[in-house]
């Protein structure tokens, strides 16, 4: 082969890989976690201040768009759910790609489930790797996350997975997700409706330790040596919910371990008199997820928090952050409407369907 025809096959090999990366990332699924994504990786490179991980409880509890708009705090929350901590430390290297971060939270109640309950879920797992960028550090996350070697292979090519989703090849907002970056209005942030009652639990008097599983212990103590490296520092954080008995033994257990390593835990369910969060209204699934009214208090006790004990920068009026200003403007609109809904839900008493699982 001549050097011209070693160009030419290097330009067409370029080339062809370049459009399977676009086409993948068009036809990965659309929905919440897609958008939450691609919306972190539009963001201006070294811009955010705070990156949230962890599963469920993490993009309907804390509203980016607030703690910019009442303290200035550029932050944003790399979630999926049901994520498992072993995801974790691939997400923050991803999100050190592109930002340079001072402050990683990080959402404590996967640490409560064994990791082999949800290891051979597929759609979990798939929630991070399928909404990272194509990169070593994302075939790390690949080998740490699937154990089934066999079928790696289609987590590496995640076109396998989608390849029958071409009806996205026509929507507008998948195709402007050919780089995986298209921004995010309310930078990750999802406003929940509805009503579901639930009881507070008192577990004030639970004060033993239990273990969680092995292998969450072990990616605890891997985490905290991870963050050492870094440098940087994390606040870990237990949102609201209603925790058994059993939760708050594992918590008793994991607390001391992250303080030990120098780190502050911030448990929301000891401050739900101070935030004024009442568990009969502030829900949209009886218990486990707050709503809009949840949202407003969480996020509010969050930035006074965080603006008291951290020396986090107020980037309000800063060249380069007027699109954290639409997202405030449309944040207080969205949020103002939402909370209307949940208020007349509660007048009416239209209380959310339960999932029966």
């Amino acid at each position: 082969m001549t050097k011209k025809q070693a160009a030419r096959a290097f330009i067409f090999l370029a080339l062809f890989l370049f459009l399977l990366m676009a086409l993948t990332y068009i036809i990965r699924t659309n929905g919440g976690v897609k958008d939450r994504f691609v919306g972190f990786y539009a963001e201006k490179k070294d811009t955010l201040d705070v990156i949230l991980v962890g599963s469920s409880p993490v993009y309907p509890t804390y509203s980016a768009p607030r703690l910019y708009g009442e303290y200035g705090i550029a932050s944003y929350p790399l979630s999926s759910n049901n994520q498992r901590p072993k995801a974790i430390r691939y997400l923050l290297q991803e999100a050190q790609k592109t930002q340079d971060p001072s402050l990683f939270l990080i959402e404590l109640k996967m640490f409560t489930m064994p990791d082999e309950e949800w290891e051979d879920t597929m759609v979990f797992t798939r929630g991070v790797t399928d909404n990272m960028k194509y990169s070593l550090n994302r075939i790390a996350a690949i080998n740490a996350l699937v154990s089934d070697k066999s079928q790696r292979y289609t987590y590496y090519f995640d076109i396998f997975k989608y390849h029958s989703n071409w009806k996205t090849l026509f929507l507008p907002s998948q195709l402007a997700c050919w780089r995986y970056e298209k921004p995010h209005p309310l930078k990750g942030l999802e406003i929940k409706r509805g009503v579901g009652p639930a009881a507070a639990a008192d577990l004030s008097g639970v004060t033993q330790k239990k273990k969680p599983a092995q292998k969450q212990e072990e990616v605890l103590y891997d985490l905290l040596a991870y963050l050492q490296k870094t440098g940087k520092d994390a606040l870990f954080l237990i949102s609201p919910y209603t925790m058994d008995a059993d939760e708050k033994m594992q918590y008793n257990y994991m607390i001391p371990i992250i303080e030990e390593a120098g780190y502050e835990v911030l448990d929301l369910n000891a401050h739900t008199a101070e935030m004024g969060l009442d568990f009969s209204t502030d829900f949209y699934d009886y218990g486990d997820h707050v709503n809009a009214l949840g949202e407003a208090k969480c996020s509010a006790f969050l930035g006074a928090y965080l603006d008291e004990h951290y020396a986090l920068p107020d980037r309000r009026g800063q060249e380069g952050y007027e699109s954290w200003d639409d997202a405030y403007a449309l944040y207080q609109e969205e949020q103002r409407l939402a909370e209307e809904s949940c208020l007349l839900d509660i007048a009416n008493e239209n209380w959310a369907p339960e999932v029966v699982e």
